[in-house]
């Protein structure tokens, strides 16, 4: 990670705690909880290395936007956790376990506010594209609440909602980042689709994650027990091998049997439809790479297409 990068990422991370601070102890402390325990921060990353793309950079407003990405995301992390009905956090105990589901949603909706203020002071087009995004966000949350419609092709819904829920915000720190460096339309939108294409990757690589690995810190299987749908078990779906079908209906079983879970991520593991998952899982990644053609040639468009490399390496 270069200076400038690193820098401005230290810059952001204090004005994180510094927006969620409120009028009363418990609402700072609840407002501060899942910023504290840490987090990728690749939203902020995303908005203060493409801001790289041009020769000159507003720092104040690049700082600013990147908080109101990452203040956005978090926010949603709140009601996620109180939908989901989750314990854990990033390795701490859940806001919605900790001071329950009311006050958990509504720290949420603060921390929305408090984004939408610091956005305000950055003008009419980025209030604009924020309000577009949280919009995306709820809409990508009832689609995955609801579940497809009668007739709806299962795979395809779930790229819908994870392109609204993980792409959309992605797709707008890039844009962001964009803008505070002062890039022409054509060149934002660019970074857009980059950020869309690079949300999917992000999500998808999780999907098989939860399948293939033992070392990323999450427990394997986890979503496979909770009954989430993921790439690869969508694409098991869709086949018509009698073989297959039988896996895909012990998929479907009570995995809170470890013996059954582990049956299920062995054979899995081993089964074709991990290598087609990956293959997709690239192609976007590759698509990606594309859009980032249109941008200046300068180190940020590389440090970028290494961000797409390093997404697709997790699935190896």
């Amino acid at each position: 990670m270069e200076a400038d990068v690193r820098r401005r990422l230290e810059r952001v991370e204090t004005g994180l705690l510094a927006a969620a601070e409120a009028n009363s102890d418990l609402v700072t402390e609840a407002a501060q909880h899942i910023i504290r325990s840490g987090g990728k921060r690749f939203r902020p990353l995303l908005v203060a290395t493409a801001a790289g793309l041009g020769e000159q950079v507003a720092e104040d407003a690049l700082v600013v936007a990147a908080e109101v990405v990452e203040l956005t995301h978090v926010a949603s992390l709140y009601h996620d956790d109180v939908m989901d009905e989750a314990e854990v956090r990033r390795g701490a105990e859940s806001a919605n376990q900790r001071w329950q589901n009311s006050i958990a949603i509504l720290v949420g909706d603060y921390l929305f506010a408090r984004a939408s203020d610091l956005v305000a002071d950055l003008g009419p087009v980025w209030v604009q594209l924020q309000a577009r995004t949280f919009a995306r966000l709820v809409q990508g949350q009832i689609a995955e609440t609801v579940g497809p419609a009668a007739g709806d092709d299962p795979l395809e819904h779930h790229l819908r909602v994870l392109a609204d829920k993980t792409g959309s915000l992605i797709a707008t720190s890039c844009v962001f980042g964009g803008m505070t460096a002062g890039l022409s339309q054509p060149e934002l939108d660019a970074l857009g689709a980059y950020g869309e294409e690079i949300g999917l990757v992000f999500q998808l690589s999780d999907d098989l994650i939860d399948i293939t690995s033992d070392q990323t810190g999450k427990e394997p299987g986890t979503d496979l027990r909770a009954g989430v749908p993921t790439l690869p078990t969508l694409m098991l779906a869709g086949s018509d091998d009698p073989e297959d079908r039988a896996l895909t209906e012990l998929i479907g079983s009570d995995l809170s049997d470890p013996d059954r879970l582990d049956e299920v991520l062995t054979r899995l593991r081993a089964h074709p439809v991990i290598g087609r998952a990956r293959d997709h899982v690239r192609g976007r990644a590759a698509t990606a790479q594309q859009h980032l053609q249109q941008l200046p040639d300068r180190a940020a468009r590389a440090a970028l297409a290494e961000i797409a490399d390093q997404l697709v390496d997790r699935v190896h």
